[in-house]
């Protein structure tokens, strides 16, 4: 009997492989998700290796960061298409469908994304949109931040202007 019970018990032991997490950026509802495309900047993202893959120098290529033109981009705010219907591992074989399908600037139903944008309020307490010169973007799995390099963030920091005056 008691062989009979310890055999039952191991049969009973499983196994679960969590290889990535979606990022923070990730829109909500999609944790078995393989990958995003990026339709603003032309990119596809691999949640479970947690790179970006995208076309340069002739050739696809495998990246924990986006194009230096794109330094900038808005993770949280960007558009993300979620590819459910594709279990491959190379997602750029489809590039031309899901651009010609998903064009820069696509925008689908309102995303929600699965973490918050980290200092998402500026001091008054309403939420950065585009156009705030002090606006900070976030870039790759988290926590890598730029700052937004615009002409008029020197304003009121003692520098001299454009035109020479304070």
């Amino acid at each position: 009997m008691a062989l009979f019970l310890a055999g039952s018990l191991q049969a009973q032991v499983t196994v679960t492989l969590n290889l990535g997490s979606p990022p923070p950026w990730g829109p909500i509802g999609y944790t078995e998700a393989h990958y995003y495309y990026l339709p603003d900047v032309e990119a596809f993202y691999d949640v479970q290796s947690s790179t970006f893959i995208y076309y340069t120098g002739g050739k696809w290529v495998h990246r924990n960061y986006l194009p230096r033109r794109y330094r900038n981009y808005d993770l949280y705010g960007g558009y993300k298409v979620v590819m459910t219907d594709y279990h491959g591992n190379a997602p750029y074989s489809h590039f031309k469908e899901y651009r010609s399908k998903y064009g820069r600037g696509y925008h689908g139903q309102r995303q929600k994304t699965i973490g918050e944008r980290p200092g998402n309020a500026n001091p008054r307490g309403k939420p950065f949109f585009k156009g705030n010169s002090d606006r900070k973007v976030y870039q790759g799995h988290g926590s890598r931040v730029g700052d937004r390099n615009d002409k008029n963030s020197k304003k009121g920091s003692g520098q001299k202007g454009r035109n020479g005056k304070k």
